[in-house]
């Protein structure tokens, strides 16, 4: 029976997405971003060469269809990916007022958000007085810390030693409808952190607030460092996804990475999680074990939080080529009649303006099929496709392209 991987790239955009005007960096409209694109064009140019030199090398992932699916999104050159496609390509554009990863994934997986999330202004303080006070009494502290937009690492920076010296929690948001919480992990305590979180999820949720995220780091200040033990409490998604038609027929879902948190463990039956380097041997291990007719469904998160938002070009550049050399490990551990699709949920430019995400389409690329151009597609095409060759009824919008 045929099992199935999606694997999401995340943040690994295309370019192109025909609604970039509406989103925003800042005052700089997202037209033209192109994640891909710009790192390719960056790479050639020389001006990636921190840790890596030369142009962009992904040989895996372009013999599929990786540049070809990049040009038809944007219409722009990908410079030096120009290999004729060997499998499964194609671009998706996303419907979902967002460019978030709640939206993106949701919608991978067959359903649109049919809301609009709540984001908090760009003042300081950034939340309601009342939300505050509920943090800092959930959390048995007499205060909080941050109340602000802001990134992850200079907000510690900023409220490390009072955050030590009070054990105040430090909250703070971003251009994403999230509400996130940075505590030290032994000061402040981990299970301490994911219990806030948790407990004060279904107020932000009742807002359309997307995720409450727990950011726990060690270390002493100057020399802190975010852990691996991140938590996401997504609001649940409004309709059965891809992983609960999966489930429903009575196959597995295996979640490796953020998908647990993403879909609040809605149609999922277990989960691996760690670095990026971690969730990659979990891949290899679930091409070798996953049940037949099962869905493994992936993140790698850190090409977005630690090379997209920071607008590192070369470290960027460094993590694409280091993730397609482990596809070349993990295809051939593939079983005849295995589907493999690799594709993303947004953008992030580091190239780019600001911080934020970037509104792009998105590259579809895949493996077990032969040669496929898929063409132009909708996110929920993933999900219907996925459904279709696993032999599972679709209950989503999404038309397969298979």
């Amino acid at each position: 029976m045929a099992r199935a991987f999606l694997i999401v790239m995340d943040s690994v955009g295309a370019g192109g997405a025909p609604d970039a005007d509406r989103f925003f960096n800042g005052e700089r409209p997202d037209s033209g971003a192109n994640t891909l694109g710009h790192i390719a064009e960056e790479c050639a140019a020389g001006r990636a060469e921190t840790g890596r030199s030369g142009p962009l090398q992904m040989p895996n992932l372009d013999a599929l269809g990786l540049g070809a699916a990049v040009r038809l999104a944007s219409g722009a050159a990908m410079r030096g990916f120009d290999a004729t496609p060997t499998g499964l390509w194609g671009a998706a554009t996303e419907i979902s007022k967002g460019k978030d990863t709640p939206s993106g994934h949701w919608e991978l997986a067959g359903v649109p958000v049919p809301w609009d999330w709540h984001y908090f202004p760009e003042t300081q303080p950034a939340f309601p007085e009342s939300l505050m006070a509920e943090v800092a009494r959930l959390a048995g502290t007499e205060g909080t810390l941050g109340n602000c937009h802001a990134s992850g690492v200079p907000i510690i920076e900023a409220h490390c030693e009072e955050h030590l010296r009070t054990g105040w929690p430090i909250c703070y948001t971003s251009a994403d409808s999230v509400f996130q919480i940075a505590a030290h992990e032994e000061t402040f305590g981990l299970d301490r952190l994911l219990n806030l979180c948790k407990d004060l999820a279904p107020t932000l949720h009742a807002m359309k607030v997307g995720r409450v995220i727990a950011r726990p780091f060690v270390g002493k200040c100057g020399k802190f460092k975010r852990t691996a033990n991140r938590k996401d409490f997504a609001i649940a998604p409004p309709s059965p996804t891809l992983c609960d038609w999966v489930q429903v027929a009575g196959r597995k879902v295996h979640a490796i990475g953020k998908i647990g948190d993403i879909f609040s463990m809605q149609g999922i039956d277990d989960v691996k999680k760690g670095t990026d380097a971690a969730l990659f041997d979990h891949l290899m291990a679930a091409a070798e074990e996953a049940e037949d007719g099962s869905l493994t469904f992936a993140n790698f998160v850190e090409f977005d939080t630690l090379f997209g938002h920071p607008r590192d070009v070369s470290g960027y550049a460094k993590a694409l080529e280091w993730f397609d050399k482990r596809v070349g490990e993990f295809l051939p551990k593939l079983r005849p009649g295995d589907l493999a699709i690799f594709t993303a949920d947004h953008g992030n430019d580091p190239t780019w303006t600001g911080t934020d995400h970037t509104r792009e389409r998105v590259p579809v690329v895949g493996y077990g099929l032969g040669l496929k151009p898929v063409g132009q597609i909708a996110f929920t095409d993933v999900g219907a496709s996925v459904a279709a060759h696993l032999g599972v009824p679709s209950q989503g919008p999404g038309r397969s392209f298979l």
